[in-house]
């Protein structure tokens, strides 16, 4: 599996057009991109132009979950891409996406590698300003064991962070992580090679938040294989559902403390 580290600059605006160079450190790509049509037109016939043509899916979603006011001439950005990289395999929410030791995969919800799951959920009351989270393990014979916890943080998706982290640290070697945080699942499995990439700056510009977090979730996946899956939240899945509710309650219960 190719993996290319290139560096992209904007060096010109014309209107909603704006030419974009890219280098891989030996050859450099011509491109024009319209942020608000979003064509995309590719120039050259060397081998890093074909290599973003073949790859060309990854490269729009790059072009085009960037927000139109980080489109400006001198914005510059670090990132990479997987040669033949199956998109739609990693953007089907019912398949699970692998960090096995350093490696990335993704492979289908109905796999099964004799792993025992771990659910993890978080709640935030901005009104109240606090949170709590929840874990839920399901042994392999189908027995549970619950924790619920206090949080200092302020807003639901660093609070879904910290739960994986700590059922990574409660339970050691090989797990199934279901989440309904898509913030989680892609933030390990995707987007933190870019940010790592850049001094953690997002493909916006701006500074990617919870560094702290995400590299003690790195590390804690390290030697070890975590299958990541996700879960719709408030849809009746069960163990989802009691995450959640026991979150809730651990959240209400510091209320009635204070």
């Amino acid at each position: 599996m190719l993996i290319k580290q290139m560096q992209m600059r904007i060096v010109e605006e014309n209107g909603v057009n704006y030419r974009l160079l890219i280098s891989d450190g030996q050859t450099q790509a011509d491109l024009i991109f319209n942020i608000e049509s979003k064509e995309l037109i590719i120039s050259g016939d060397h081998d890093l132009s074909q290599f973003l043509s073949d790859n060309e899916f990854q490269l729009r979603r790059l072009l085009h979950n960037k927000r139109p006011d980080s489109y400006y001439v001198g914005f510059q950005l670090k990132f990479s891409m997987v040669d033949g990289k199956d998109i739609a395999a990693f953007n089907n929410r019912d398949n699970l996406v692998v960090k096995d030791h350093g490696r990335i995969s993704v492979i289908s919800r109905t796999e099964k590698n004799n792993l025992s799951e771990v659910y993890t959920d978080g709640s935030y009351d901005e009104k109240d300003q606090q949170g709590a989270y929840s874990i839920l393990k399901k042994d392999l014979e189908g027995h549970y064991e619950a924790h619920e916890f206090t949080s200092a943080l302020m807003d639901s998706s660093s609070i879904e962070l910290q739960a994986v982290i700590k059922a990574l640290e409660i339970y050691p070697g090989d797990l199934r992580i279901m989440t309904d945080s898509q913030y989680v699942r892609k933030g390990i499995t995707e987007w933190m090679v870019h940010w790592k990439l850049n001094d953690w700056y997002t493909a916006n510009g701006t500074k990617a938040k919870n560094v702290d977090q995400w590299l003690k979730l790195e590390q804690l996946c390290e030697g070890r294989r975590v299958e990541f899956g996700y879960v719709k939240a408030h849809n009746h899945h069960f163990e989802n559902e009691y995450c959640d509710f026991l979150a809730r309650e651990k959240r209400e219960a510091m209320k009635l403390k204070t």
